[in-house]
């Protein structure tokens, strides 16, 4: 069976051809090992010489050398294969379980195991689980969770090495724990390799070898010593499932990377347009309060832009008055909504939801100059939200223009007025003249009311007044004027139809207290024309606010005729409250002991002209009851109590004590 290419081989012994040829059909249709040993036996049996023996048990050991040999290329083929096949997985998949299971699987077929399996750590948990499990038939097994450092596995991930255990039940070399081990022997696992996923050469790994991402195993049910090269096979197949873990952890950061850039260009091109959009808006808006737009236009071209409605309301909530009439009324319920969303906005200094719309506050300063209503829109963006309310600065500032320009037009009628006040017999021809060129006619009907708010009250007063006049907006061609007079207001209001000049005193007295903060008392006088007939009416408009006063009702409007002949004769001053206790007094006392109604009975005496049946018909009571209660009256203030003098005192006192309680 030796020799070299000088020297041919020597022929085979007799009888050994045979044999030899039938070792050459094992080896080339891939026989068992056990196959070999057969053909020296036959030889035996054939009766082979000892030369011819020696020979064929030498050629079956070279057989047998070549076959291991050969099953060696052809186990290495297969490993090769299948460590490409996963490469190939790796490149052309994008599913990591995909990817994980083919690993696992072609790990147990490469090592001839019945399972194999795959953990990776839970960093939120804090421990590992089972991602992969191939030939497993145990449900404990396969959703096992292991705490860090327990079992083989742990011993794998803390060393970042592989090891195996020929017995699992019985090696020592781990820690053991109670839930790991009733899974294994549910699963009925014996033997067990265990190898890391390394990722790099960071310093998380004691020995520089790599950071440990997760561990392959590979097990069998039965004892088992696993080879070196089913370590380094197992070791490329765990490799290969690092890779995959980084490339799809990689794939996950750009892919999260991509979303915010994605994200990130969103928000920029919305803000390049929210840019782009407000200095529309605002060139527009800027258009408008050059041209002189008023507040509803402003409103209008907003509402446009927002694709809702928009409301414009004043300081106290209430819509703005239209042409010839005064301000509308909002419901009761409704304006307090309204009041609550607007002091909000002004605390915010922001728009806020009011309703299924929006409301902002009209701020100059910390004046409340009004709101906006915004209708139709019930979600606004941001950009929106800051068009919205710049709507709001916009419409303070036409609001803050139009006051400042109808102040100045008061203060010019003002010193008209305080002429017409001062000295309406110097030239009234000149002071009608005057009243033409700044848009007051004085010839025609007017009311003059007289308003106080106290000294401290003045200047607030004062103010209140043109806001009033500025939003009353009575008749087209009719100017209303104010000014400052021996320390009231006075207004001068061009006479409407309708219009009384009671009810008109005690409006403005209710309107002038809101937006002056305090009360105020409102007399009225005229209607009355030209320069003598308004000085009149002032001088009646003062005295009917020295009577409010004298009556206690101060934070209340009326005019002559509601006071009568009292008016007159306490706009001089009179002590109203000690001349009814001097007369009335012990009627009053007697009431508020007993409970009796002396001072009713007394009043219903006088207004039915002294007729006992026609009293006691006012009062509902019996004709004795009024008798006995009349005696009562004598008893207490006198016998004269009817007589002519003292009955006119009594019947003033009943009057001034009815008046003084509205």
């Amino acid at each position: 069976m030796s020799g070299t290419m000088s020297d041919p081989a020597p022929p085979p012994a007799p009888g050994a051809a045979p044999a030899l040829r039938r070792l050459l059909d094992l080896l080339a249709s891939g026989a068992a090992a056990e196959d070999y040993a057969a053909v020296p036996a036959r030889a035996r049996r054939d009766g082979a010489g000892p030369e011819a023996l020696a020979e064929i048990e030498e050629a079956t050991a070279l057989a047998l050398t070549v076959h291991r040999t050969l099953g060696q290329h052809r186990r290495r083929e297969a490993e090769l294969t299948a460590l490409f096949d996963t490469a190939t997985d790796l490149a052309a998949s994008r599913d990591l379980d995909q990817v994980l299971r083919a690993i696992v699987h072609r790990a147990r077929l490469l090592l001839g195991t019945d399972t194999a399996y795959l953990t990776l750590p839970d960093e939120v948990a804090g421990d590992t689980y089972m991602r992969v499990t191939d030939g497993s038939v145990s449900p404990l097994f396969q959703n096992l969770r292991l705490s860090l450092g327990d079992g083989l596995g742990g011993l794998v991930a803390q060393t970042a090495r592989p090891y195996a255990t020929p017995d699992y039940r019985t090696d020592e070399r781990f820690r053991h724990t109670g839930r790991i081990d009733a899974g294994v022997a549910e699963e009925g696992l014996v033997a067990i390799l265990g190898v890391p996923l390394l990722l790099g050469t960071g310093a998380s790994a004691a020995d520089g070898r790599g950071h440990v991402v997760g561990v392959l195993f590979a097990a069998d049910r039965q004892p088992r010593a696993f080879s070196p090269d089913q370590v380094a096979l197992l070791c490329s197949l765990a490799a290969h499932a690092a890779i995959a873990l980084d490339t799809a952890a990689a794939l996950a950061d750009t892919r999260a990377a991509l979303a915010e850039l994605n994200a990130a260009n969103t928000v920029i091109r919305a803000h390049a347009a929210a840019v782009h959009r407000a200095e529309q808006v605002h060139d527009r808006l800027t258009d408008l309060v050059l041209r002189g737009a008023d507040v509803a236009e402003v409103a209008a071209e907003v509402a446009t832009l927002l694709g809702g409605r928009i409301a414009v309301r004043d300081a106290e909530g209430h819509p703005p008055p239209a042409p010839g009439r005064g301000y509308s009324r909002t419901g009761r319920a409704a304006a307090a909504a309204l009041a609550d969303a607007v002091e909000r906005s002004r605390t915010e200094g922001r728009a806020v939801r009011h309703g299924d719309g929006w409301v902002c506050a009209v701020l100059a300063g910390q004046e409340l100059l009004g709101s906006l209503l915004l209708s139709g829109r019930e979600d606004l963006d941001d950009a929106d939200r800051r068009l919205f309310e710049r709507a709001g600065v916009v419409t303070a500032l036409l609001l803050l223009l139009r006051r400042s320009a109808a102040e100045a037009e008061h203060r010019v009628r003002g010193e008209l007025l305080t002429d017409l006040l001062t000295a309406p017999d110097r030239d009234p021809a000149a002071l009608l003249a005057r009243g033409r060129r700044l848009g007051v006619d004085l010839s025609r009907p007017h009311l003059v009311l007289v308003a106080e708010a106290g000294p401290q009250g003045r200047s607030r007063l004062a103010g209140a007044a043109t806001q009033y006049l500025f939003g009353r907006r009575p008749a087209a061609g009719a100017r209303a004027v104010s000014a400052e007079h021996d320390d009231a207001v006075v207004l001068l209001l061009p006479a409407e139809p309708g219009a009384g000049a009671d009810g008109t005193a005690a409006a403005a007295a209710r309107r002038l207290a809101r937006l002056a903060g305090r009360p105020v008392t409102v007399g009225a006088g005229g209607p009355a024309a030209g320069p003598a007939g308004l000085a009149a009416a002032h001088a009646e408009a003062a005295r009917c606010v020295r009577a409010l006063h004298a009556l206690g009702r101060t934070g209340d409007g009326a005019s002559a005729a509601s006071l009568g002949f009292l008016g007159v004769l306490l706009g001089d001053g009179h002590e109203v409250a000690g001349f009814v206790a001097r007369t009335l007094g012990p009627l009053l006392e007697y009431d508020a002991r007993r409970g009796t109604e002396l001072v009713r009975t007394l009043r219903a005496y006088f207004a039915c002209g002294g007729s006992l049946t026609r009293a006691k018909d006012e009062l509902h009571v019996h004709v004795n009851t009024v008798v006995q209660r009349l005696d009562r009256v004598e008893v207490l203030l006198g016998r004269d109590w009817n007589g002519p003098e003292r009955a006119l005192e009594l019947q003033l006192a009943l009057r001034l004590a009815l008046l003084s309680h509205g």
